[in-house]
């Protein structure tokens, strides 16, 4: 059963299945491909529902009795010890404006635990793609290398980088934020998949985003705790299925972050 399995195991499985999602999306990237828009505004097309399904397949055939909570495909068995959380494109919007900022997102919840994460953008550096992956206690990897959050202990010295704020913006936190910047050495937005890659990597130290759903996050929290970093959403709480906001960082940062973020 795979409950007896090792983390290295479903790690593996879950690697095959990005690699299935991703030949997939590489068919269809830079092509004139419908798009229909969902009820939330968000855009879908036969290149998210056909990826999902792949990894779907893989998953399934090697673990009949894990559940599955998918962006495009719904939920399964969420009853289940084990729970596969999905995301074929995180960032449909840039696939279909044909930019590389795009990433399928597979991770393993185990009773309630994030326990696993692949992070997988086809596109990006090209035809190289680049594909990060965490499991419990075994370290962080990117492309095959291992990377740790970075050790910068201060604002004058820090890399903030801020994604999806609109929330943020109509909120009383929007003019905190407007406090912090002027006291970090840099603000960008990388966004979607890449700032939480560069966090986990030690190249940025800070992220901030208001508008998230936990199958955008979920393996990409895993990466990040085992890169060293900490990840909750914007009033401390731990990452769960109804997270929506993000405050990420190397550890180091958080105190003065949160002290002037409330």
């Amino acid at each position: 059963m795979s409950q007896d399995m090792p983390l290295s195991s479903l790690l593996e499985t879950a690697q095959k299945a990005a690699r299935a999602a991703e030949q997939i999306i590489r068919k269809y990237y830079e092509t004139d491909l419908a798009v229909t828009v969902k009820s939330d505004n968000s855009p879908v097309t036969e290149a998210d529902v056909q990826s999902e399904a792949a990894i779907k397949e893989v998953l399934s055939a090697a673990f009949p009795d894990h559940g599955f909570y998918g962006e495009e495909l719904g939920q399964q068995s969420m009853d289940a010890d084990y729970i596969w959380l999905i995301d074929p494109i995180d960032g449909t919007k840039s696939f279909v404006r044909r930019y590389p900022f795009f990433s399928t997102q597979i991770a393993l919840m185990h009773k309630g635990e994030l326990v696993l994460g692949v992070s997988n953008a086809p596109a990006f550096n090209g035809s190289q793609g680049e594909m990060a992956w965490a499991a419990k206690g075994q370290g962080a990897w990117l492309n095959g290398n291992p990377v740790r959050v970075s050790d910068v202990d201060s604002l004058a010295q820090a890399t903030l980088s801020t994604g999806n704020i609109a929330s943020l913006a109509r909120s009383e936190r929007w003019g905190r934020l407007g406090v912090l910047i002027p006291q970090v050495h840099r603000i960008r937005g990388y966004g979607d998949f890449y700032h939480y890659h560069l966090l986990a990597s030690g190249c940025i130290d800070v992220v901030v985003e208001s508008d998230v759903n936990i199958l955008d996050i979920a393996a990409l929290t895993v990466i990040l705790r085992e890169a060293g970093g900490d990840i909750t959403n914007l009033e401390g709480e731990p990452v769960g299925l109804e997270t929506t906001s993000v405050l990420a960082t190397n550890g180091r940062l958080r105190k003065a972050v949160v002290d002037i973020l409330g």
